[in-house]
């Protein structure tokens, strides 16, 4: 149904144009983007559907994350409560998740109202500081 597709903008130079097309709107800067499409009766058509999941992807948002069950069935919810002993455990999906084993260390940075965790010692956590 189309003659032409342009070739859109993602990632860094996604975001970068969209500052730099923040007086236009939505629709003017998803075509600056080269989010449309040109139909064979010459209509240009913006596909804003396809400029917002490029967007979300870019500034590192995912609407549908992966693995997200516990193997139970239930969802893992990125959310946990200090229990009455005072422990707080984050539960097997998110340590089977980052690759972790029994036996492998951390180290606790405290800051305010947050709770930092460093894997020590080689593990996958290593890579991403």
């Amino acid at each position: 149904m189309t003659d032409k597709k342009p070739t859109p903008l993602t990632g860094k130079e996604l975001l970068q144009k969209v500052k730099e097309f923040s007086h236009l709107n939505k629709r003017e800067t998803a075509k600056e983007c080269g989010y449309y499409t040109i139909s064979k009766n010459g209509r240009t058509r913006i596909d804003l559907t396809g400029f917002y999941d490029a967007l979300l992807q870019a500034r590192g948002i995912s609407l549908e994350p992966e693995k997200s069950k516990d193997g139970r069935g239930r969802e893992a919810s990125y959310r946990v409560s200090v229990h009455k002993n005072g422990q707080i455990v984050i539960g097997a999906a998110y340590t089977q998740e980052m690759g972790l084993k029994p036996g492998d260390e951390f180290e606790i940075k405290l800051g305010y109202k947050h709770i930092h965790l460093k894997q020590i010692g080689g593990g996958p956590g290593d890579e991403d500081e």
